[in-house]
């Protein structure tokens, strides 16, 4: 509708925060079988500005990347990359951002993150060990620990960076 101010912060939030996920993945540190990227953050701070819309952008990315859009980590693309064995974070990335959303919206930041996290490593974590045939011992090890410390930075920067947007948003 003409003048509806949300509907359009939303559309164009939405194609911000799809952007800056996609250019999160091509930041990748190749780390066992799960690289790390800078997509969690990018996550992070669109659950801290757009609280439960931010499954909107976490969504066109992973359509996008379905329909072939080079979007993924590294630009690749494609069903085969959701049906590999990074596939469950991608996909952990829809329902992290709502959680995330839904916990920034109540103030309550440090609990937003962790939800997020462990969301997304749950997803992850599992489809990984599905895809891969690993164990949960092995998954955990390959997909999980080696990625607390960053996950924690990624947080702080999210929650810090958020505060500023806002604050130059609302002034």
């Amino acid at each position: 509708m003409y003048g509806d101010e949300e509907r359009a912060k939303t559309l164009v939030n939405t194609a911000v925060f799809a952007a800056l996920i996609t250019a999160g993945g091509w930041i990748s540190i190749p780390l066992f079988a799960v690289p790390f990227t800078l997509q969690t953050l990018f996550v992070f701070l669109a659950a801290a500005i757009m609280k439960e819309r931010a499954v909107f952008p976490a969504l066109l990315y992973g359509a996008a990347g379905l329909i072939g859009l080079p979007v993924f980590h590294n630009g690749t693309a494609g069903l085969a990359v959701l049906l590999g064995p990074t596939g469950g974070f991608i996909l952990g990335f829809i329902p992290a951002a709502f959680a995330a959303g839904f916990f920034f919206r109540k103030q309550k930041d440090i609990i937003a993150v962790i939800s997020a996290s462990v969301i997304c490593a749950v997803c992850g974590t599992v489809w990984f060990m599905i895809t891969a045939g690993a164990s949960f011992p092995a998954a955990v090890f390959a997909c999980v620990l080696p990625y607390i410390p960053g996950d924690i930075l990624k947080g702080i920067a999210a929650v810090y960076a958020a505060k500023r947007i806002r604050r130059i948003l609302h002034d």
